[in-house]
């Protein structure tokens, strides 16, 4: 009796131990990636500002399937289907001076080999990055990843470095990893990058550029 009550008990805490892992999987894929302290960080990163707008969009909004499609072809690679669904939030800050444009600060979420990453841009009005940083990493080498030396190596590149990555002496192709034995992690920082500069054209900037035409 002893030995079955034994079973039942390690049966149970191991489907409950499943069930958490399943549960904190959806919780962080059908949430975005916002900025945590909002004020701080946009202070940070534009000290100039007077204040800030925040958008909430969505892909299946935006253009639902076909635009799912595009986003990756030119992406080069598939979304996944949990953390990646077409309904997941992305949060836009567009940073202000009075009521000029200052530019627009932006994150994602992206799988990392050990963990999720959040991988925050800051961009000028035209979508050239002024900065970038990791806001969540689980990686063996975190502290690698997050130096300067590495993440100001993306200053001043556009969505356009980024779709032209894969050609022989791009900008992109020249960053190099900082860690000796997480490639999987600086490739999927890449990944997300790029994402992220698409998105932000996508949902922001392609409508800043029709206003401008009318």
């Amino acid at each position: 009796m002893g030995n079955d009550m034994f079973k039942f008990i390690r049966i149970f805490l191991l489907l409950l131990f499943c069930l958490a892992a399943i549960f904190c999987r959806v919780a962080f894929a059908a949430v975005g990636c916002e900025l945590n302290d909002p004020d701080r960080d946009i202070n940070k990163a534009f000290p100039q500002s007077t204040g800030y707008k925040t958008d909430f969009v969505t892909i299946a909004e935006k253009g639902g399937e076909k635009l799912k499609v595009e986003i990756e072809e030119k992406l080069g690679d598939k979304f996944d289907a949990l953390y990646e669904s077409l309904d997941v939030p992305y949060t836009y800050y567009t940073i202000l001076k009075g009521k000029d444009i200052l530019g627009y600060m932006h994150g994602v979420n992206q799988k990392g080999l050990y963990g999720g990453m959040q991988l925050i841009i800051s961009t000028d009005p035209k979508g050239k990055i002024i900065l970038f940083y990791y806001q969540k990493l689980s990686s063996q080498e975190a502290k690698e990843f997050r130096e300067r030396s590495f993440t100001d190596q993306f200053t001043s590149l556009t969505l356009e470095d980024f779709l032209k990555s894969n050609e022989p002496g791009s900008r992109i192709s020249n960053i190099k990893d900082p860690s000796k034995n997480s490639h999987e992690d600086f490739r999927y920082t890449l990944r997300g990058l790029k994402k992220n500069m698409i998105l932000l054209n996508e949902f922001i900037l392609k409508g800043k550029k029709d206003e401008n035409k009318k």
